[in-house]
C-alpha cells in the first residue's frame, strides 16, 4: 500500500468513526481522539471483511462495504464507552 492510500483509509477512518459514533444511541464517553481511532481501525478491518466476503470492488460506491465498516466502527465505540464508562 503505498502512502497515499495509508492517508486516504486514515481520512476516510475518521469519517467512519464519526458516523459509527453517530449511529450509537445516547451521550457516548469517550473522546475524539478514541473515536477517530476506533473508526480507522473499522475502516481496516471493514475492507478486510468486504474483501473476504467479495463485496470491496463494485461499480460505483461501495456500499456494502462502507455499511460494514461503519457498523463496526458503531460497535467499536459502543464497546469502548462501555468499558470507559465503568471507570
Amino acid at each position: 500500500m503505498e502512502i497515499s492510500g495509508v492517508i486516504s483509509a486514515i481520512v476516510i477512518g475518521i469519517v467512519i468513526g464519526l458516523l459509527g459514533r453517530l449511529v450509537v444511541p445516547g451521550r457516548q464517553h469517550i473522546g475524539v481522539l478514541w473515536t477517530i481511532l476506533v473508526g480507522i481501525a473499522a475502516a481496516f478491518v471493514g475492507t478486510g471483511v468486504a474483501a473476504a466476503f467479495d463485496v470491496a470492488d463494485t461499480k460505483g460506491v461501495d456500499w456494502i462495504e462502507l455499511a460494514i465498516q461503519i457498523g463496526l466502527a458503531a460497535l467499536g465505540v459502543a464497546a469502548l464507552d462501555r468499558t470507559k464508562g465503568r471507570r
